[in-house]
């Protein structure tokens, strides 16, 4: 049997891979993770994803970013945040959607291939017709019944925030600069009407005036009379851009406009204690310098500088001099390629 080594044989060795080749139970000595980097379901809120509840209790807005939430919120338009990567533009739908108690936030990556039908719904037109057709083949004599056209159309998270509710949910739309052009464009009848219509449900019969549709997430489906989907309460739809393309002036005119900014030394100091509590904050005083400096000639987000934290106050400190090799490998500004 191949003998594994006891980590305790080398005390203070913050290694838990070693490369030497001997297998060993090192792992045994791995930290706690960092808070937003735990996956356990039991420490996230249920529906927010693994870690999005640690990001939503420990974000400290700006009092701008709070003030132009409320005008949002106000007038039921969305909310377009703009402002360099890891500003928290994301993190806000959460925090609001915790602290208000709207449930769990709906989700739509953007990408350029992103239209508008893939916010509203999907229709699985070859997944019914497949079963249109097992169906008329085991039929023994008698005429196939038509399988419930419901089972085949999935709401996207744009159309499940429409839903009418008491309530409005919290709808994050994530990096519009990368739509196609004309997205910005196809979303504004939608928002200015707050619904949009499924015409494969709109051209059934009478009989089928109500369908029972699949939401965004999970299948607990949902009503739809006569192919209508409108909502009662305007979502809060936050809209994340990272100012990569300008956005037509007729988009642009029905959104609440806000522009996050890179913290400062306070609002990073209440965000390390809000990770990891007050002594963390009171160790991190130069970290937060250093980061401050270095920021000033190039881009970094604030999650770099809670890696680095993390990496001092773990209780598992590697050596001095490799800790600070980490802490330029992980302060390095963004887009900065290769080992300069």
């Amino acid at each position: 049997m191949t003998k594994h080594a006891d980590p305790g044989e080398r005390p203070g060795d913050w290694l838990i891979y070693r490369g030497e080749g001997t297998p060993h139970d090192g792992l045994r000595a791995l930290p706690e993770p960092p808070p937003w980097r735990r996956f356990d379901r039991g420490r996230s809120a249920p529906g927010l994803g693994p870690g999005a509840l640690e990001r939503a209790v420990s974000y400290r807005p700006d009092p701008n970013v709070i003030t132009m939430v409320n005008v949002a919120l106000h007038l039921r338009r969305p909310l377009l945040v703009t402002g360099k990567p890891g500003t928290g533009k994301s993190t806000l739908a959460f925090n609001v959607a915790h602290e208000l108690g709207l449930g769990p936030v709906l989700y739509w990556p953007i990408t350029s291939r992103a239209t508008l039908e893939h916010g509203l719904y999907r229709y699985d037109a070859i997944g019914r017709l497949h079963e249109t057709s097992l169906r008329q083949a085991t039929a023994s004599g008698a005429a196939a019944q038509a399988p419930d056209i419901g089972r085949y159309i999935r709401l996207g998270p744009l159309g499940t925030a429409l839903l009418p509710r008491e309530r409005p949910r919290v709808l994050l739309i994530d990096e519009l600069d990368k739509s196609d052009i004309d997205l910005p464009n196809d979303l504004l009848n939608v928002f200015e009407e707050g619904g949009f219509t499924v015409p494969e449900l709109e051209r059934l019969p009478e009989e089928d005036e109500v369908v029972h549709v699949l939401p965004a997430k999970g299948n607990d489906r949902v009503p739809v009379t006569r192919g209508k989907v409108q909502c009662s309460a305007f979502p809060l739809v936050v809209i994340t851009s990272n100012g990569e393309r300008e956005f037509p002036p007729a988009f642009l005119r029905r959104c609440v406009r806000l522009v996050i900014e890179p913290p400062d030394a306070q609002r990073l100091a209440e965000i390390v204690e809000a990770h990891f509590g007050p002594e963390a904050r009171q160790a991190s005083t130069d970290l937060i310098n250093d980061f401050l400096s270095r920021r000033e000639h190039g881009d970094l987000a604030t999650d770099q500088l809670l890696n680095a934290v993390y990496l001092c106050t773990s209780g598992s400190r590697p050596p001095e001099g490799t800790l600070q090799e980490m802490i330029e490998s992980i302060l390095r500004p963004l887009g900065t390629a290769g080992s300069g």
